[in-house]
This record gives C-alpha cells, sequence and structure tokens, in this order.
C-alpha cells in the first residue's frame, strides 16, 4: 500500500479581529489573493519515521512523587488552540436573560448538530456560523484564510439558513437568540450578518450536480429560507442528546485528553457510517502494525463513527454503537489501543468535497494519520446506475488539499472475503477469482433476509446485532401493514 506523507510546519496562535466590529475574528477580510501553501509528498516512509523520532526526542518528561508523566505528542490544532463556545457556568443566568431581549431564530434538529460541532471546536478556528466572506472561500476555495496569510482546510460551507419573515423579525439588530425545535433556548449569535442564500450555487459547488435525490439536500437545503445568517456563537451549555449514548460523545478537548492519559504517540482516525466488519478490523490493525514497526511505541486507534444527519437507509446510530461495542467485546479490536466515540457532524454524501472536512475535523481532535478508502463519504448517483464519484478521487484529494499538509493521508489496502482461507484477506489480483467482494448494500440485504454471510466475514456477536435490527424492522412493516388492512 503506497503512504502518502507530508510534511508541515504547523502556524502559530492568531489574534482575532472582526470586519465589521471591534470583536475578535480569526479570518482575515482583506484578501483579494488566494495562494495556497506547499505541499510535500514523500513515497518512503523513513522520512516520517525520522519526523517521528525527533518528535520523541523532544517530548517533556517529569519524575516526581507520582513517577513519570509523559504527554503525548499530538497535531496542533487548526488556529493554534481549540475553539471552545460553551458559556461558563457562572454566566449562563445573565446570558439567558440577555437572550430574552433578542429576535430569535427556530433551529432545526440538523442546525442543533452544527451548533455542537462548532461549539466543541471541530471546525476551530471557527467560531460560528459563517459570514458571507467566510461562506464564499468555503465554497470556492475549499479552504480560510487566516489573517496570518496561513491557510486552514474547511472544505463544507457551516451555514444557518432563514427565511424572509425572519429577516424582517431581526430588522436591524446586531445580535439573536437561537432556540431549539421545542423553543428551549439554546444560544446566542453575534455580530449578524445577513446575506444571500443562493441554492443552486451551494448544491452545485459542493456536490458537483443539481440532480434530484441529493439525501442532504432534500432534508436540508431544498426547505430552507433564501437568506443565510452568520456571526459568532455563543452556546448556552453543553450539547446532550439523552439517547443512552450521550457518554460517547467526547469533544476534541475531551478526546486529547485522553489520548495523553493513555500516552499516545500516534493517533489514527478511522470514520464510517456502517458497522464494523472484519475487513475494516484488518485495515484497522493492520495499521497500528505498520505504526509500530516505523517506530512508534503506542499508537492509539480513534474509531469515530458519524453521529449527525444520515439516510433514511443507513443503520440507525444507536445500532452502529451496539454493533461496535460487540467488535471490542469478541476481542476483533483491542479495547486499550481502542477509542470508539461519537463525531457529531451530519452526513453530506458529498464525496471528496466533504471527505477533507472529515478528516480536518481529526485534526483538530488530535489525529495526524487518517485512514482513508475506496468512495469516502460517496454514494450512488441519485438518477443514474452508477456512483456519483470517482472511487478513487477522495484520496487524492486528500493527499493535495489545501490545509490538511500537517496530516498523513493512510490509503486503504483493499479488503476483501478470501474463500480459500475463509476470512477477510488483502485482495490478491493473482488470486481474483478466489476473492468475494461484500457491499455495505450486500451485508444489509444479508441481514435483512436472515442470511448469514461467510463465515469470517464479521464477529458473531456483532452480525446478531444487525439481524435483530433489520427483524424489528420487518415486525415494525408487518403491524403497519395490518393496521392497515384493518382500517380498509
Amino acid at each position: 500500500m503506497s503512504l502518502a506523507i507530508r510534511l508541515h510546519v504547523t502556524s502559530t496562535t492568531i489574534f482575532h479581529y472582526c470586519n465589521n466590529t471591534s470583536k475578535k475574528n480569526p479570518f482575515s477580510h482583506n484578501c483579494t489573493k488566494f495562494k495556497a501553501n506547499p505541499i510535500y509528498h514523500f513515497d518512503k516512509l523513513s522520512h516520517l519515521v525520522f519526523s517521528h523520532r525527533k518528535k520523541m526526542s523532544s517530548l517533556t518528561s517529569s519524575r516526581g512523587s507520582c513517577g513519570l508523566t509523559v504527554k503525548s505528542s499530538l497535531i496542533e490544532p487548526d488556529g493554534g488552540s481549540l475553539v471552545d463556545l460553551v458559556v461558563p457556568e457562572n454566566q449562563r443566568v445573565a446570558k439567558i436573560a440577555e437572550a430574552e431581549t433578542m429576535a430569535k431564530v427556530k433551529l432545526t434538529k440538523i442546525d442543533l448538530e452544527w451548533v455542537h460541532v462548532i461549539s466543541e471546536g471541530w471546525a476551530s478556528p471557527l467560531r460560528g456560523f459563517m459570514r458571507e466572506d467566510e461562506y464564499l472561500q468555503s465554497l470556492h476555495f475549499n479552504s480560510l484564510r487566516m489573517k496570518d496569510g496561513s491557510i486552514v482546510n474547511m472544505s463544507l460551507p457551516i451555514v444557518l439558513a432563514i427565511d424572509d419573515e425572519d429577516k424582517e423579525k431581526i430588522g436591524a439588530s446586531c445580535d439573536v437568540a437561537l432556540v431549539g425545535p421545542n423553543d428551549d433556548l439554546v444560544g446566542i449569535l453575534r455580530s449578524i450578518e445577513i446575506y444571500k442564500h443562493n441554492k443552486e450555487e451551494r448544491i452545485a459547488r459542493t456536490w458537483g450536480t443539481t440532480a434530484p435525490g441529493l439525501p442532504y439536500v432534500e432534508e436540508v437545503i431544498t426547505p430552507a429560507g433564501n437568506w443565510l445568517i452568520g456571526g459568532d456563537l455563543e452556546v448556552i451549555k453543553p450539547s446532550k442528546y439523552n439517547d443512552g449514548l450521550d457518554h460517547y460523545r467526547l469533544s476534541p478537548q475531551q478526546l486529547r485528553d485522553e489520548f495523553d492519559r493513555r500516552e499516545a504517540d500516534a493517533v489514527f482516525a478511522f470514520q464510517l457510517r456502517n458497522p464494523v466488519h472484519n475487513g475494516h478490523a484488518l485495515l484497522m490493525n493492520d495499521t497500528r502494525r505498520r505504526l509500530l514497526e516505523m517506530g512508534y511505541k503506542n499508537p492509539i486507534l480513534l474509531l469515530h463513527p458519524l453521529g449527525g444527519f444520515t439516510k433514511a437507509d443507513d443503520v440507525p446510530l444507536d445500532v452502529r454503537m451496539e454493533q461496535h461495542s460487540k467488535v471490542l467485546e469478541d476481542g476483533v479490536l483491542d479495547p486499550e489501543t481502542t477509542i470508539v466515540a461519537i463525531f457529531p457532524s451530519p452526513m453530506h454524501y458529498a464525496g471528496p468535497t466533504e471527505v477533507q472536512w472529515h478528516a480536518k475535523a481529526r485534526i483538530n481532535a488530535g489525529a495526524n494519520f487518517y485512514i482513508v478508502g475506496r468512495d469516502p463519504a460517496g454514494m450512488s448517483h441519485p438518477t443514474e446506475k452508477r456512483d456519483l464519484y470517482d472511487p478513487d478521487h477522495g484520496k487524492k484529494v486528500l493527499s493535495m488539499a489545501p490545509g490538511l499538509e500537517k496530516l498523513n493521508i493512510l490509503p486503504f489496502r483493499v479488503a476483501a472475503y478470501d474463500t480459500v482461507d475463509k476470512k477477510m484477506a488483502f485482495f490478491d489480483p493473482s488470486r481474483a477469482k478466489e476473492f468475494l467482494f461484500i457491499s455495505g448494500t450486500k451485508m444489509r440485504t444479508y441481514a435483512r433476509t436472515g442470511e448469514n454471510p461467510p463465515d469470517g466475514f464479521m464477529c458473531p456477536g456483532g452480525w446478531q446485532v444487525l439481524v435483530k435490527y433489520y427483524e424489528s424492522l420487518q415486525a415494525e412493516d408487518g403491524v403497519q401493514n395490518s393496521a392497515v388492512l384493518s382500517a380498509r
């Protein structure tokens, strides 16, 4: 497997200045020329090994009464420091009272997911929903230029839409209160800017098509208002879902603290929105083996399923998290070297554009390696019988994307079911006829019909979670059909 390694000198913390107020803002609004930093690619691992050994030698250690303390060598977050937009507890009463006097903007469930993402620093150094200059840079350049001239990746616009009625209600206000679907106060948006929401341009540039049937477009953009509102975000309290999974929702800072606690000297992130099969596990375990061979002492896997909006036929988050838990219980992955957490972002299915966002967010969580596979963040074309994106473009784009130079991209080796050895193995082209490729669609079909996959495809405990889920769906369909017949 080839490995694209990129070396990057990180920028220092910068000062923020707002373009229309005296408040601080991380982005320069006076730049009209876009110039990406050079990207260096190395085909051999020796450069990274050297870089790692140099880094390890600079780790600070101190011995006290409690023994040796080691701080792991984590990658610096974009902008130099993590954004934290949650209001301190001792200021919340005053903020709530102030918000009661403001015009209010109602958020959707997916807007709330973006509030969660922004407030915890996944999109650092972004400090709120995008103003127009940030939106245009993201939409056209897939990145933002900082005041010091450096570039951070930002491939997806993170915006908040309002309608004509909201715009009229806001009037000349500088600040607005944000309320949830149940009218509970969520936060405040400061120093606001309202600008036109050109939906067709946004869709075309993000997805590369305006074909009907794009899940995020139909769920979020089509019904949204014709205006976007940006500003600096203040969130009243940490995001909680009360769904039994909040303990998995670790913020970037909490993840970094856990990596330090485990004395990680490398963190490799693996995102997925599907159940983990033994092919995934093979790739993750092989990556750790290779990092150890490169000289790392304690590489930690961040198994990071996406937890925001997904399309209707994807396996729900609670089922996926139960399945992931069984994978660790069955020993397919080592709990001592694996952290399972939820990434709160909604899913766009925007292919090479979106995979940059997935990688950038993991930088802020402390990952310095990112595993990327075939057709990341892709989907079938909504109106034609083909993939929407070239399956190899995601990993190629990641290796060239501006603002991701400090992240090491690890392309997948292709894994498939070896019908001779009866297990998942790396594909051998010389024995092509002896390998069986089981797609996510095929896997779901197996579970839905009650047919077992080949032995060795997935751990038994994990497979039973999926079978029970699809059995429950069939039972629900049966009850609904009976109700319809009874009503006739």
